[in-house]
This record gives structure tokens, C-alpha cells and sequence, in this order.
């Protein structure tokens, strides 16, 4: 292995098993780039990200710049002499004085079988379109939105016990063992970077708080995968009437297909354990919670919540 002289650029919870790996292997990490401190969490105390956080444990100098476009910024970057740089989840677009500036390019980390799911939000996507599989891609960045060449890939498989958590553990491990791998073969010689096919390009747009609203209008497997993929964030949601006229909005924890349920429209409750009718065949609400209140099972919500069978829900 060549040691190599990093500089890693990341922010979330994802990227933090890659940073480690590449200490663990021995690179010199030089420096550390992450978004700025926020507020975060109920009391919106600011704070440092993950990958922040985790780099000065680790002796790291991290810099926060709110943008990389100005000449300053960029020189700053270059004199670092990076042979390379790891970008996994950074959250900041790169310039092209930035790709330029290593000796072996930038590098990133990247949560999907490219060229499928380019963009923001490709774990969620992938169980919401109900895909096999996923995986990571580690990519040669150019100046497009996740359109540099290919240098390694690993599948993920996507069951129906697959949730936006696990799945993002599953490919946050995965990631930091081949961005290993391939700045070992860039350095070495021995990788060569593949083009992406442009046949089956796809585009995961970045979620919004409406991407969690609940349609029964739509078939029961979508919904159940919505669930599934949208949780914890930007979390699944349907608005209940309240007995005084008004509605409630209920946040929808896990839900699983309810296969023996009788058919109705679209957004009927079907019986006491909280099965709701979708376009075809219905879902079942197995953990939900209201305003303020603990997360219970959809039995429990319906002895304290008056949604007796028969009623409807908003179809849309």
C-alpha cells in the first residue's frame, strides 16, 4: 500500500466510516472539510457535524468554509498538496480549480450502482422505487452532477425488511472499504476508470417534508415502501379528523402489508389494528405516533384515537 496524503470532505453520519478507514489504512489525512456548524436536535443547540466532530478527536485540522467558489477558498485547497481528495455526502459542489488540484483527482463516495440514482437522495430513492439492489460507486469526479467516470462498485441487496437505516449502515460499511481499495489501485496503477453508460440514467431529486404525506390513492407496496425508505427522515405522515372537526397529523413509524384485508376506497380503516385501504390491497399501520405523545402500535392508537372501522382518510 502507498501511503497516500488525503484530504477528506464530508459531513453526515455516512461519511464518517469512510474518514475512519482511510486513518486505519494508514493515509495521512492533512485535513478535513465539512458544512458549518448548525443548530441541530430539539433544543437547536449548534453544533459540529459527524464528520467534524469525528476528525478533531482524531487530531484533524477541519475547515467549514461556506463555499469553495473564491479564489481564496481555492488556494487554500491547493496548498495543501493532496496526492488525492475522498468526498462522501460533503454537501458542497467542488469547482473545478478544486477536482483539479490533487494529484489523483477527487474521489467520491457515492450510494448508489451509478449511473442510477445520481443526485441527492439515492438511498431513499431506491427502496421507494423498489429496486433489487443497490450499492456504492466510487467515482472520479468531473464537474457534472454525479457523471465522473467509475472506479469501483459494490451491490447491496434490498429485501423487504430493508429500511433507509439499515440500508445506510450497510452501504456507509461498504463504502469505506472500497475507497480503500481504489485509492490503493489508483495509486498503484493497477485501476482504471470506466465511463458511465448513458443508458439508464436516473435522478434522485432531494427530498422534501411533502414526500412523506401517505396516499392511499397509490398501490399498497408503494405505500409500505414509503415507510420503509422515508423514515426517520423526512418521515411518513397522514392527517386523521379529530371527534371536534379538525385533523391531526399522525406520523406513520412502520407499516407492513395487510394481504387478508377485505377491499374498500382508497383511504377506508379496515379494522381495529389500523389497516388502511390503498388502490389495491391495503396496508397495515403497526407503529404510529401523535403530536407530543410515545409511538404505539396501530391497536393502541385506535382505543385512544376515535377512527372506528369504516372511516375514511383523505385519499391524497
Amino acid at each position: 500500500m502507498t501511503k497516500l496524503r488525503l484530504v477528506f470532505m464530508g459531513t453526515p453520519d455516512f461519511a464518517v466510516p469512510s474518514l475512519s478507514a482511510l486513518i486505519g489504512a494508514g493515509h495521512e489525512v492533512v485535513c478535513a472539510y465539512s458544512q458549518p456548524p448548525r443548530p441541530a436536535g430539539r433544543g437547536q443547540q449548534v453544533q459540529a457535524s459527524p464528520v467534524h466532530r469525528f476528525a478533531e478527536a482524531h487530531g484533524i485540522p477541519v475547515r467549514t468554509p461556506r463555499s469553495l467558489r473564491n479564489a481564496e477558498a481555492q488556494a487554500e485547497f491547493a496548498a495543501l498538496a493532496a496526492d488525492a481528495a475522498v468526498v462522501a455526502a460533503y454537501g458542497l459542489i467542488l469547482p473545478q480549480p478544486v477536482l483539479d488540484a490533487p494529484r489523483l483527482g477527487c474521489l467520491n463516495v457515492h450510494g448508489s450502482l451509478l449511473p442510477r440514482w445520481r443526485g441527492a437522495a439515492p438511498i431513499q430513492r431506491s427502496i421507494l422505487a423498489g429496486d433489487a439492489e443497490t450499492g456504492i460507486t466510487i467515482m472520479q469526479m468531473d464537474a457534472g452532477l454525479d457523471t465522473g467516470a467509475m472506479l469501483l462498485k459494490g451491490a447491496v441487496p434490498i429485501t423487504a425488511e430493508t429500511t433507509a437505516s439499515t440500508l445506510h449502515d450497510a452501504l456507509a460499511a461498504l463504502g469505506a472499504r472500497l475507497i480503500v481499495a481504489a485509492l490503493d489501485g489508483l495509486a498503484a496503477g493497477t485501476l482504471a476508470a470506466e465511463p458511465q453508460p448513458e443508458e439508464g440514467v436516473t435522478y434522485a431529486a432531494k427530498l422534501t417534508r411533502d414526500d412523506g404525506r401517505l396516499d392511499w390513492s397509490r398501490e399498497a407496496a408503494h405505500v409500505e415502501r414509503q415507510v420503509r425508505a422515508l423514515t426517520p427522515w423526512p418521515g411518513c405522515w397522514f392527517d386523521a379528523p379529530t371527534a371536534q372537526g379538525g385533523v391531526e397529523r399522525i406520523k406513520v413509524l412502520k407499516a407492513e402489508p395487510a394481504p387478508d384485508a377485505p377491499p374498500a376506497a382508497p383511504g377506508t380503516v379496515l379494522d381495529d389494528r389500523l389497516a388502511i385501504a390503498c388502490a389495491d390491497g391495503a396496508v397495515r399501520l403497526t407503529l404510529v405516533q401523535r403530536p407530543g405523545k410515545a409511538p404505539v402500535d396501530g391497536a393502541a392508537f385506535l382505543r385512544g384515537f376515535a377512527l372506528p372501522p369504516g372511516s375514511r382518510l383523505d385519499a391524497a
